[in-house]
């Protein structure tokens, strides 16, 4: 005879609701179904089930309802229960099986006695939030004592009692926060607070029953104990006051060992401060630091979650930053004058994208600058996600200097394509441009549309990584370490000879990983074929600078992170211009320094003229180093075209001549155009976060309401994962004698 089969439809993520009657109804989550039968092992169940939600077997909470008791949740523990289950459910199909980590029904359970029976209860369904009508969110303990009153104003926090340890000094203070009959406080929020801490320091839980504007009455959680406090509205006054207590407590009081909920705004508030000290104050320091001081043990989402509380009573609302665009774009305009700043959003109302391009940005770049900019986008890791795109310049001393940059809700071709169009009319010039930039997510397409006669570099580190990984299940570490060795040299050598021989190093290594490489386009990243300007910048993450700014302010709402960034770039253009009004020389210090080597070199060269302004350049030896054109600025060294700066044989030739070798070099090296680019200042924007209320209604008259985007933060930590570029992939040498790193036996100072 056959096994009986069932439909096990398992649900793990959710949320228990409960409703008016007491009964659960589970919510959100992932939901699968995975046949079983009388012969199914729990072992075997549970390995199906790990597979599907990504959980360990050996750490998992699988319950069930009894047919037609909504109110019951039943352990599964060992394989009889497993068989109860089907025995239970009769000639039913199928069964809801809800499933969680161990772990987090560990952070769930209060300590309530063990009992030897596989049923849970409403009140103890380990490891499954439960939320009451209204969506108020309960603890564990609380979900049905506390269903049918009226909820203080904040929300315990994520369902999860926390147990009082012992007294600490930091609540000690709080003992006296309620003194008895009498004692006035300026609203019910101030009362709430102070009875909060109360508690806390006094170790004991308690419960409202009332709470409302008029009047709160609380008494003590434990069954049968007399404590409780009522307080309510002074007679013709917002004053409110105590007008009864009893102060007696027969559980215990302080030994009371009862779950005590603490609320995210209450440890918010308690961590404001030292959080405005540390911005990068830890979640785990924030746990540690709570049950250190107060005696209270919190989990990281709770730790996590009242730091975000926290950051917003310091910041001010995300949600309202966006509201406030609008109003910051015009300030930004109004503040500095030129300055492009442009907003879209969509259909609903929702943020699309922000652009923003400072008056001294375009005006530095344009007096200033290389024709050479940057492309590069960064996740934003906010409330709200979305990614930075980034326009970057290099000044005359390769330093970043920023042109422009946007907010997008994602990082697509259509993103793209709008902030180079804004770019293109931020910095319109008649100077053929080179973008040193990304080839996939739209870039390339977006870049051929708007910029149809520029220079596309690809970003030589992209493309390391993406030959990296199609390789990297083919080929050993150390292969792949030459390999992308053997390109970043054939990438940066001058002519086709030096370009071939190193591809023809990584086709001995890798016939696949050279047709790769041809097939990739060298024209857009190799020197011996690219016919743009790049200055020997060869990838596109040269604003690292820029970057760091931006991990450090993406956190704050949207128009405090665009105004963090502003003042960064505000005080390195200060900084820049005081520190060049020292330099006494034509080049800035860097190429200065960089010239005098060249020349330094060239004096040992002969020169002989061949024909017109062509030039042989020979060493000590009779042969030929380069043939210098003077007249096209042209080595055949390439040294000259690709830096800008006049190479050593060039200089040999130009010194021969009885010229200068300070003409032949590119103006964008010059200590004047360094001064050019920093010769605008970017400007304060007032009230960024708390805008004067008379300013907005001239503002928001005409302005439309922007709402945040669809897209929230996901729970957990932002996962970081580095590609592994050359850097990474190169190995240290050790020493098979002394096992010391940085040099081998041969080198090594103990032989």
């Amino acid at each position: 005879m056959a096994a009986k089969k069932i439909i096990a439809i398992c649900q793990s993520g959710g949320d228990f609701v409960t409703d008016k009657d007491g009964s659960l109804s589970y919510s959100g989550g992932e939901a699968f179904a995975i046949d079983i039968n009388e012969q199914t092992s729990l072992s075997d169940f549970k390995s199906e089930i790990a597979d599907m939600f990504s959980l360990s077997s050996d750490n998992m909470s699988i319950k069930y309802f009894l047919p037609g008791n909504k109110k019951t949740l039943i352990t599964i523990s060992k394989d009889k229960d497993l068989q109860r289950m089907l025995n239970f459910l009769g000639d039913s199909l199928t069964v809801d099986v809800f499933v969680a980590s161990d772990e987090a029904a560990a952070r769930n359970v209060s300590n309530m006695p063990g009992s030897r029976s596989s049923r849970t209860t409403v009140s103890e369904a380990v490891g499954f939030p439960i939320v009451a009508p209204g969506n108020a969110v309960l603890g564990m303990t609380d979900a049905i004592d506390d269903v049918d009153m009226d909820m203080p104003n904040e929300t315990p926090m994520d369902c999860m009692p926390i147990n009082i340890i012992e007294h600490h000094k930091a609540a000690q203070v709080w003992e006296n926060t309620i003194t008895g009959v009498d004692q006035r406080f300026n609203s019910f929020n101030e009362f709430r607070e102070a009875l909060h801490k109360y508690s806390i320091a006094h170790g004991f839980a308690y419960r409202y029953k009332k709470n409302d504007s008029h009047r709160v009455t609380v008494k003590c959680k434990a069954q049968g104990c007399p404590w409780r406090i009522y307080a309510s509205r002074l007679s013709t006054t917002q004053l409110i006051c105590i007008k009864k207590m009893n102060t007696m407590h027969t559980c215990g009081g302080a030994a009371v060992k009862a779950g005590y909920r603490a609320t995210r705004g209450w440890v918010g508030s308690i961590i404001k401060e030292k959080l405005k000290i540390s911005p990068n104050y830890r979640p785990k320091d924030i746990a540690d630091d709570i049950k250190r001081e107060y005696g209270i043990e919190l989990n990281y989402s709770q730790a996590w979650r009242a730091k975000e509380i926290a950051r917003e009573q310091l910041q001010g609302s995300f949600k309202e930053a966006y509201n406030l665009l609008p109003f910051f774009c015009e300030k930004i305009k109004e503040t500095n004058p030129g300055s492009i700043v442009t907003f879209n959003t969509k259909d609903d109302s929702s943020f699309h994208r922000l652009f923003v391009s400072f008056h001294a940005s375009i005006s530095g770049f344009l007096q200033g600058c290389r024709p050479l900019i940057f492309l590069d986008s960064v996740t934003l890791n906010s409330k709200y996600q979305g990614n930075l795109f980034a326009a970057m310049a290099a000044d005359a001393e390769d330093g970043i200097f920023p042109v422009a940059f946007a907010v997008v809700d994602a990082e697509d071709e259509d993103n793209w394509t709008w902030f180079l169009r804004e770019l293109k009319s931020a910095v319109p010039t008649s100077s053929q441009l080179t973008f040193v930039a990304d080839f996939q997510n739209g870039l390339k397409q977006a870049l051929a549309d708007v910029f149809d006669k520029c220079y596309h570099s690809y970003c030589l580190q992209h493309l390391a990584d993406k030959l990296n990984r199609e390789l990297k299940g083919h080929l050993s570490h150390d292969a792949r370490r030459f390999m992308i060795s053997d390109f970043y040299s054939a990438a940066r050598s001058p002519r086709l000879e030096g370009f071939q021989r190193d591809t023809e190093l990584i086709r001995a290594i890798s016939p696949e990983a050279y047709d790769w490489i041809i097939q990739s386009e060298p024209e857009h990243w190799a020197n011996a074929f690219f016919g743009g300007a790049r200055y020997n910048h060869l990838i596109s993450t040269f604003g690292q600078q820029f970057y760091s700014w931006v991990s450090e302010a993406h956190e704050f709402p949207i128009t405090q992170m665009i105004d963090e960034l502003r003042g960064k770039m505000m005080e390195a253009i200060y900084k820049r211009r005081v520190d060049s009004s020292q330099w006494m020389t034509k080049l800035t210090p860097c190429n200065e320094e960089k010239l005098q080597k060249e020349t330094a070199m060239a004096r040992s060269f002969q020169v002989l003229l061949t024909q017109g302004s062509t030039f042989e350049v020979r060493g000590e030896n009779p042969e030929v180093l380069a043939v210098v054109n003077i007249d096209h600025w042209d080595c055949s060294c390439k040294g000259w075209q690709l830096t800008g700066l006049p190479c050593s044989h060039a200089i040999a030739v130009i010194e021969c001549i009885g010229r200068s070798p300070y003409d032949y070099c590119s103006r964008y090296f010059t200590t004047e155009s360094f001064r050019l680019t920093y010769a605008e200042s970017i400007h304060p924007v007032p009230n960024v976060d708390r805008p004067i209320e008379d300013e907005l209604p001239e503002v928001t008259a005409v302005a439309v309401t922007v709402t945040p985007p669809p897209t929230k933060r996901p729970p957990g930590r932002p996962k970081k994962k580095q590609p592994e570029s050359i850097d990474m992939m190169r190995r240290q040498l050790q020493c098979s004698k002394c096992k010391g790193l940085g040099h081998n036996k041969k080198t090594c100072k103990e032989s």
